[in-house]
């Protein structure tokens, strides 16, 4: 699948401290935390699927830097604080800007820089871009070949 492809390269070529990676579905995190995982990255998922204890377990040793990379649904899209996540990819996007603006501000809090990654894959997902264009006032631009690292960590 072409978007797996274009991830794992990613993940590969950007230097990150920690990354949330957000999906619609809980079989999409399960399946897609499996492949990471079998791909060496080191990855751990939550979803509505666990038992609340088994996903603070999990939140736990993301936060304290266990696993960096964390795949999700949208349980973890509002109040989560981890200072360390610095990338946060939208692997689906989500239905609307309200969801898109609580998911990418999990990037660069506590003053911190950071970077937001959306694969849009199709006619919908323009849509859902170009309301959260419209609605915030931005312009998201195209990711270009080469990412300078200081435009999202800290030097």
């Amino acid at each position: 699948m072409e978007k797996n492809r274009k991830l794992n390269d990613l993940l590969d070529a950007l230097d990150f401290n920690q990354v949330v990676i957000f999906v619609k579905s809980v079989s999409r995190a399960a399946e897609l935390n499996k492949l990471l995982v079998e791909c060496n990255f080191p990855s751990i998922c939550i979803h509505s699927g666990m038992s609340q204890e088994e996903r603070l377990t999990r939140y736990k040793s993301f936060k304290e830097g266990h696993k960096r990379i964390l795949v999700a649904t949208d349980l973890v899209g509002r109040g989560i604080d981890i200072e360390r996540v610095n990338i946060v990819i939208n692997y689906d996007m989500p239905d609307s800007a309200d969801t898109y603006l609580h998911r990418v501000g999990r990037a660069g809090r506590f003053g911190t820089k950071g970077l937001a990654i959306t694969f849009v894959a199709s006619a919908s997902d323009s849509e859902v871009l170009n309301q959260v264009q419209e609605r915030f006032e931005v312009d998201i631009k195209e990711l270009p070949e080469q990412i300078d690292t200081s435009t999202y960590m800290p030097s």
